[in-house]
């Protein structure tokens, strides 16, 4: 799958509106994550997983900023988040399925903050890239 350039555009620009955002649609995409998904929950023992808690912040930021990376390399998003598949795959050994559920509570999280710019054509887009991240994150899995 690969987005097309239109897709791309799309992504692109709308990245300017969340990085500005970042601490929280990251935050709140967490607390959508663990609210919605609570066996989720599990990979994060030792964090305060109470709305708003400094934990959440700090993951969640760290969340938006890989998502930036993948952004900033759009052309090998594969290159550019190899180190955090390893690091998911290998060391946390997370549940490849997480990944479509963050997606997910992402997606829902930015059309929250940008009602206006989510049109039907940016959902599909960023749908898209995200299922592209999701793959990325989880080719160390096989």
């Amino acid at each position: 799958m690969s987005l097309t350039k239109a897709e791309r555009t799309t992504i692109l620009s709308m990245w300017d509106k969340i990085s500005s955002q970042a601490d929280a649609i990251g935050t709140q995409a967490l607390e959508r994550l663990f609210a919605s998904y609570p066996q989720t929950k599990t990979y994060f023992p030792h964090f305060d997983l109470h709305p708003g808690s400094p934990h959440l912040h700090m993951h969640g930021t760290k969340v938006v900023a890989a998502l930036g990376d993948a952004v900033k390399s759009i052309d090998n998003i594969a290159g550019a988040l190899a180190k955090l598949s390893e690091l998911h795959a290998y060391i946390l050994r997370v549940d490849p399925v997480n990944f479509k559920l963050l997606s997910h509570c992402l997606l829902v999280t930015v059309a929250s903050h940008f009602p206006a710019d989510f049109t039907a054509d940016a959902h599909t887009a960023w749908d898209k890239f995200l299922s592209i991240v999701s793959s990325v994150l989880t080719e160390k899995y096989r």
